[in-house]
């Protein structure tokens, strides 16, 4: 039996074993007998789509005095939602930004939130009952920019295929879930998710430390819909530390959504943690439910979709024909491909996209399905990024193996 000081003890002093959760899996995978005496922390990881993600953002729109009351606000065409004690005599709007808020098809809160930590500069639309005031702003013109999350890391999710013969607009689906049972889309980091890994929350408490898309943040209680079997976490942190790479827009037929990133480091106590940690991929369950229906028609497993490999997609521009119009450029729902650069890594969430819509098999991943009722059906859509939450969890190690990152104080919280 361990206790925080003792772990943050070890961390100054340089004596901390620290595993990312693909390092203590690999240890699992190995047989080897791992016990609390053996390591002090793990870090885990979550990347994907979230659409309980938004934006507390305080934006100065004219000198104090010039402006009464913002009735309504867009952030680049993005609506926004004025706080509920304006206060624009001060020349100020407080504004709450849905991360899945919609300027158009292409472009939503998850983009803007990831312009602005980008720093690029945002154009402020802001009326009133009698004028409007138009101006822009950076990052570091906002006195008060933070990102909050109603529900974020999902313990597990829910798989979804389309049994009926014609195609659903759904979040599920950048072009809509063809059918019928012609291909499933997927969510979740399996076994390094937090959840996953500290089912009971021993470790991720409220006030916990975390790092909300790379920046240093808090868990603040339970997430929304939250349950036993099924639960979630709502978290707040800073944009001006925040990594653009974590975060950004994803594109979908029923619009845009919101990537973002949540990173864990989980203090190990005693074996009943060490017990859950242990958790591989092969042991999580997959439901898998038709979308129109939200039956649940067979059960695959984690393992389906991570332990396989080549599961990041690689262009090959030797095979590309340059069709007039680039297919997988316009499909891919994060803007990370282009045909003369080719793929953006800190852009591309591995959703494979792609690759159904290039018609010369320029790009290619090793294949992905999943069995349901004893039908292989082909994974055509990821909706979280298994090899960011990797990076992320990585991220995190280093800080607490620099000092930059504990459990009591001292280091970045």
């Amino acid at each position: 039996m361990k206790t925080i000081r003792e772990i943050d003890a070890k961390i100054r002093n340089g004596s901390a074993v620290v595993y990312t959760a693909a390092e203590f899996k690999r240890l699992v995978r190995e047989g080897a007998e791992v016990t609390a005496a053996d390591v002090d922390v793990v870090t885990t990881g979550t990347c994907g789509v979230m659409s309980g993600t938004a934006a507390i953002l305080s934006v100065p729109v004219a000198a104090p005095g010039e402006f009464e009351r913002a009735e309504r606000v867009w952030l680049n065409g993005v609506p926004c939602m004025p706080g509920p004690c304006p206060n624009e005599r001060l020349g100020l709007v407080d504004l709450i930004v849905s991360g899945t808020a919609h300027a158009g098809a292409g472009y939503g809160g998850g983009h803007l939130f990831r312009d602005i930590v980008e720093g690029r500069e945002i154009e402020v639309l802001a009326e009133a009952a009698d004028r409007s005031i138009e101006t822009r702003v950076t990052i570091d013109d906002l006195a008060y920019a933070r990102i909050f999350t109603t529900r974020s890391a999902y313990k597990n999710y829910t798989a979804y295929l389309n049994t009926r013969p014609t195609r659903v607009t759904t979040i599920f689906s950048v072009t809509g879930l063809e059918g019928p049972c012609r291909e499933v889309s997927v969510s979740g980091c399996g076994e390094i998710n937090p959840l996953e890994n500290d089912p009971a929350r021993f470790a991720i408490r409220d006030g916990t430390p975390v790092l909300l898309n790379g920046s240093a943040g808090l868990v603040t209680g339970e997430g929304t819909r939250s349950t036993p079997s099924r639960p979630n976490l709502t978290v707040i942190a800073d944009m001006a530390g925040m990594q653009p790479r974590y975060m950004g827009g994803f594109k979908t037929s029923a619009g845009p959504e919101c990537i973002t990133s949540l990173g864990v480091a989980i203090p190990v106590l005693d074996d009943r943690q060490v017990a859950a940690l242990r958790v591989l991929d092969e042991e999580i369950p997959l439901p898998v439910a038709d979308i129109n229906t939200r039956t649940v028609l067979d059960t695959a497993t984690y393992a389906d979709l991570w332990q396989r490999p080549d599961r990041e997609p690689t262009y090959h521009p030797e095979w590309c024909e340059e069709c007039s119009a680039c297919a997988a450029a316009a499909i891919c729902p994060t803007g990370a491909f282009d045909r003369e650069t080719g793929i953006d890594r800190d852009r591309c969430l591995a959703c494979t996209a792609c690759l159904a819509a290039c018609p010369n098999d320029a790009l290619e991943a090793g294949e992905g399905s999943i069995r349901v009722r004893g039908r292989k059906v082909p994974i055509t859509l990821r909706q979280s990024g298994r090899t960011l939450a990797e990076d992320l969890c990585r991220d995190l190690k280093e800080m607490v193996l620099d000092f930059r990152f504990t459990f009591t104080g001292g280091g970045e919280r």
